[in-house]
């Protein structure tokens, strides 16, 4: 380790000294979740709207190589405007492999590897503009944090935060820098997640009563995957489901989210939540470690239940769903559900819409979708399905997020989303560990919630970046 003493202490206290992957962000103690909810914030700076400086060039760095990151580098290579200037993981082969498939582009950016540590090295040089962050979860607000000290704006893959602490964190830091802070929360850029945020603001649903959201996917066996077989490095994925809560909100919430304007005229104001037992985890443990001693440890941890539900009231009024499992086998869902006073739509497992007791006709459907697409899927849609990242929508949100910053727009989503939805996962886990009661959700907007504009889902002002085929 080549940090000088004060950089060692800071990291110290972060949590990010020791293994190669540590599980840095453990959870707070009950006391200190309750106080946290509890806090009240004085907003220093509304980064909400917030229109930072326009960027001809955005100039990026990508920390992260492994399940994420690659994807993020090809998408962002297509993009006008983007170069890639940096690529960081602790592994030297990834960095050697992504370079290689930037040859003959335009692109040619320098690696660092090696250590924990070559991520600061990277953030700290003075021609980066953008750090895209797809590191696992412990490091995504200490890189955040760091990236917009250093003058950098951060997106992060989700979540952007474990713990209470760390949501304040990303808002006061990137209140007090006046640095966008964006969790790449790809669902909110799903096609029929879009329409539906498109109809509600032209009114289709009435006033919003209930939605529901999810991230329902039998991931048991990736789980439990060696990084030597393709798994997650170090097995840093398995080792988060020893909490017991909602883990990963952010998927089904972020698109309901937009759509009943959180954040932007009504605010969560408190939440429940309930986990079944774990009927696989620790099973598929026992029994992996019978054949393999590698599993030994993992055999005698307790896990979290299969199927959490969490429950939020809103300051207006309206209520939330959101669940999660990730072990049991049962077809993919993130919900996607909308009820309004006036119509009600549901994605999974088939996308419809109905107005009273009845689904619409496909007819009607295709009468829907042709009024209610919104412009960027009309300008990239098309080309984000060919290029791909979840059908693109993963191009989508890149694109959108790179367009934002070459034209001095706000961004679609901001640090008090990212903190809001991340804050979900601890708030869970702590009503579950205390029989479901319910718990505060803060408000990071510090009131502004109630002036805040909603999300803008026109290209005014932007849609001028190309895509390169």
């Amino acid at each position: 380790m080549k940090n000088n003493r004060r950089d060692f202490i800071k990291l110290a206290g972060l949590g990010l000294v020791g293994a190669s992957i540590p599980h840095l962000s453990q959870a707070e103690k009950p006391e200190e979740v309750w106080r946290l909810s509890q806090r009240n914030h004085q907003q220093k700076f509304n980064m909400c709207g917030y229109a930072a400086p326009k960027l001809q060039t955005v100039r990026v760095g990508v920390i992260g190589l492994g399940m994420r990151g690659p994807g993020a580098v090809d998408r962002l290579s297509k993009i006008e405007g983007v170069e890639i200037k940096a690529l960081c993981d602790l592994i030297p082969e990834r960095v050697d492999k992504m370079k290689a498939k930037l040859s003959g582009t335009s692109h040619n950016p320098e690696g660092y590897s090696g250590s924990v540590y070559a991520w600061k090295k990277m953030v700290d040089r003075n021609d980066l503009d953008l750090i895209y962050i797809a590191t696992p979860w412990d490091w995504h607000t200490p890189m955040a944090v760091y990236a917009m000290e250093a003058g950098k704006h951060a997106a992060v893959e989700v979540p952007a935060a474990k713990n209470l602490e760390e949501c304040w964190q990303l808002v006061e830091t990137s209140e007090r820098t006046k640095k966008h802070c964006m969790m790449l929360e790809n669902c909110c850029y799903d096609f029929f997640e879009l329409m539906t945020l498109s109809m509600k603001r032209d009114g289709f649903f009435g006033e919003i009563i209930h939605t529901e959201g999810a991230y329902i996917h039998d991931l048991l066996w990736l789980n439990f995957m060696k990084d030597t077989e393709g798994g997650y490095q170090d097995m840093w994925r398995l080792r988060e489901n020893f909490r017991d809560g909602n883990l990963y909100a952010t998927h089904g919430l972020g698109p309901i989210c937009q759509i009943m304007d959180i954040n932007r005229g009504d605010q969560m104001d408190y939440l429940t939540s309930l986990s079944s037992n774990d009927f696989h985890m620790a099973a598929k443990a026992r029994e992996l470690a019978e054949k393999d001693n590698f599993f030994g440890p993992y055999a005698e941890k307790k896990y979290g239940g299969n199927m959490n539900t969490t429950i939020v009231k809103t300051k207006n009024g309206r209520s939330i769903m959101i669940q999660h499992d990730v072990t049991s086998p049962r077809p993919y869902s993130r919900l996607h559900t909308v009820s309004g006073t006036e119509g009600y739509a549901q994605k999974y497992p088939n996308p419809k819409v109905a107005k009273g007791h009845s689904w619409m006709k496909e007819e009607e459907m295709k009468a829907l979708e042709e009024k209610y697409t919104p412009e960027i899927v009309k300008k990239v849609g098309e080309l984000a399905k060919q290029i791909g990242g979840h059908g693109g929508m993963d191009f989508m949100m890149d694109w959108r997020l790179i367009d934002c910053l070459r034209n001095g727009l706000p961004l679609d989503q901001d640090v008090y989303d990212a903190a809001l939805w991340s804050a979900v996962s601890p708030l869970s886990e702590w009503s579950v560990a205390h029989r479901s009661n319910s718990i505060d959700i803060p408000d990071f907007t510090g009131g502004s919630w109630k002036t805040n504009k909603p999300v803008e889902i026109t290209l005014k002002g932007g849609g001028t970046t190309k895509v390169i085929v």
